[in-house]
């Protein structure tokens, strides 16, 4: 499909009454066409079904849905070099955290090419970029708290230099996270940690409402408040 084809297709989709909806939760974001992501992910299938390439190399992300898209459309692709290669042209023009997530949740390469994935994200460690920090993080959250990796998971989220909102809500998540699937772990890095007195507040609060952590370890974060 062709960049004015999907264009076409979307404005077709249009939902005039969404779009508040949506702006609401991606102030980032400035043109909305108020689609759905079943919506979204149905035109995406219809690109990667016809012709990726045509639409990843010549969107001009002037609006959300086609930003969305884009992620959705990456997420899609098989060979683990390309879909990188693609991945990081993409990150510069990440302007909320809903494509971002998007991005990273659902990039399942990652996790048939874990170690090439890992090495791929080192290149953002030192980045002041608020959404290539929030990449890391997600990228991290979502597809490393396994046994081989959560220990540096923990160093390499300690040390990011969060310096935004949405980078230090994507850390908070990740710790809150490995507080419940770690929990050792993660109670250990609490009481040693290296985060700003916002992000350590906000982990303990995510954690706090997790039905995934356990009551035992919620009071004793509350008492580290």
């Amino acid at each position: 499909m062709t960049l004015d084809n999907v264009k076409k297709t979307i404005y077709a989709k249009q939902n005039l009454k969404r779009i508040a909806f949506d702006q609401k939760l991606n102030p980032n974001q400035t043109i909305f066409n108020g689609l759905t992501i079943p919506q979204m992910r149905e035109i995406a299938k219809d690109i990667y079904q016809d012709n990726p390439y045509i639409f990843l190399d010549n969107n001009d992300f002037s609006s959300y849905e086609l930003e969305q898209i884009h992620a959705m459309v990456i997420c899609m692709l098989k060979d683990i070099d390309i879909a990188l290669k693609y991945f990081k042209n993409f990150i510069p023009h990440i302007h909320g955290w809903a494509v971002n997530d998007t991005l990273c949740n659902h990039f399942k390469l990652a996790r048939k090419n874990r170690e090439k994935v890992f090495l791929f994200l080192k290149n953002y460690l030192d980045s002041d970029q608020e959404f290539e920090q929030r990449v890391v993080a997600v990228m991290l959250l979502s597809h490393y708290l396994t046994d081989d990796y959560i220990d540096q998971v923990i160093v390499i989220l300690d040390h990011l230099k969060i310096n935004a909102y949405y980078s230090k809500m994507a850390v908070a998540w990740a710790f809150a996270t490995i507080l419940a699937k770690y929990p050792d772990k993660g109670l250990s890095y609490m009481k040693h940690h290296h985060l700003d007195d916002w992000t350590f507040r906000k982990t303990i609060q995510k954690a706090i409402e997790s039905f995934r952590v356990t009551d035992e370890l919620k009071e004793t974060l509350k008492l580290m408040r």
